[in-house]
């Protein structure tokens, strides 16, 4: 089901256009690239922090945090779950590119908080394969915070765990909300 809160505007026009939504971010990444000017910006970010947070559509983490282009390495999934992927993206932004503090952000209203594991065994049914990845979902919001915290504090390939900090961020307010990691 698609609301209109899921759906970028104007997407209605070009899809009446006989376009996509995906047609509507190539010709809107057209006209942003017809101002573009290469800022001269290393990849490594200016704060020296990376961002774990979810891929939740209301989350706006540049302007809820007052980042800029440049400031921050960002990684997103669904849920803000410290996974493998998330570890060996954390790794390289430590270890190849200097960041050093790690926030992490799960937020309020969070869909994985109505999934179970048995969202596995679902598209095995349908599919014929099983996923090899975990839902991770989670009843706890704060508790599922601590948990990805103790996941970097406890990697042995992250160089820096001295700053890792975890959010839970309200999403009909905006606020951040920071949860004790223990």
């Amino acid at each position: 089901m698609t609301t209109s809160a899921s759906v970028p505007a104007g997407s209605d026009d070009a899809i009446d256009r006989g376009g996509t939504v995906t047609d509507r971010l190539v010709d809107a990444n057209a006209q942003y690239a017809a101002e573009f000017a290469d800022p001269g910006m290393d990849a490594r970010p200016v704060l020296h922090v990376a961002i774990v947070a979810c891929m939740d559509a209301r989350l706006d983490l540049h302007a809820a945090l007052g980042l800029e282009l440049g400031d921050c390495h960002t990684i997103r999934n669904a849920g803000g779950v410290v996974t493998d992927d998330v570890i060996r993206s954390l790794t390289i932004s430590q270890r190849a590119l200097g960041t050093r503090s790690i926030v992490l952000i799960h937020h309020t209203n969070c869909g994985l908080e109505s999934l179970t594991e048995e969202f596995r065994h679902e598209l095995e049914m349908e599919v014929g394969q099983r996923p090899a990845w975990a839902v991770e979902s989670f009843r706890d919001v704060d508790q599922d915070v601590r948990q990805s915290m103790q996941r970097v504090r406890t990697s042995p390939f992250l160089l820096h765990n001295d700053d890792v900090r975890g959010f839970v961020f309200d999403v009909k307010t905006g606020l951040l909300r920071e949860v004790d990691a223990s």
